[in-house]
């Protein structure tokens, strides 16, 4: 049955991107002065990686870079931007640090005293999605959010609410 559930969840994210996408293109063939706004991953979600990748007692993950940042950074980027004329283009935002996608998961998981194991897995996929080496990063003109993981992990309010939790 898991399988079953796991690839309901997979084909329903892969159709969130799609329609993601299409909605994006809709936005830039209207003429309609416009600025999409890209965020990267919130630090608020890693739990939920690392559930959607357990299999049993192992998380499996690609090494594949991720930009996360918190999401009080993502509502003063937006806030900023929204301010602003529109680009008639895309901004893209992230954390201001990149980590491996395992690593982070690693370094959530032992903060909280999660006992999984993650397991670097090639082939592993983020949100059932098989992703490049760059494809969770934003491009090198990104604006990025101030607060760093570990200082964001460190405050004992997101370890229970945002990480324990599964935000």
């Amino acid at each position: 049955m898991w399988h079953c559930q796991s690839w309901e969840r997979t084909n329903a994210r892969k159709r969130f991107f799609r329609a993601k996408m299409a909605q994006e293109n809709l936005i830039k063939s209207s003429s309609i002065p416009y600025t999409i706004i890209r965020a990267a991953q919130f630090f608020e979600f890693v739990k939920s990686i690392a559930d959607f990748s357990t299999d049993g007692n192992k998380v499996r993950l690609p090494a594949a870079l991720i930009q996360p940042m918190a999401a009080d950074d993502v509502a003063s980027l937006v806030g900023r931007i929204a301010a602003g004329s529109p680009v008639n283009g895309t901004v893209e935002i992230g954390g201001p640090e990149k980590f491996r996608l395992d690593e982070l998961i690693r370094k959530s998981l032992s903060a909280n005293k999660d006992p999984r194991e993650v397991i670097t897995d090639p082939h592993g996929n983020y949100f059932g999605i098989e992703v490049g080496e760059r494809t969770l990063v934003p491009e090198d003109d990104a604006q990025l959010g101030e607060t760093r993981f570990e200082a964001w992990l460190n405050q004992p309010a997101n370890r229970t609410q945002g990480l324990a939790k599964g935000a």
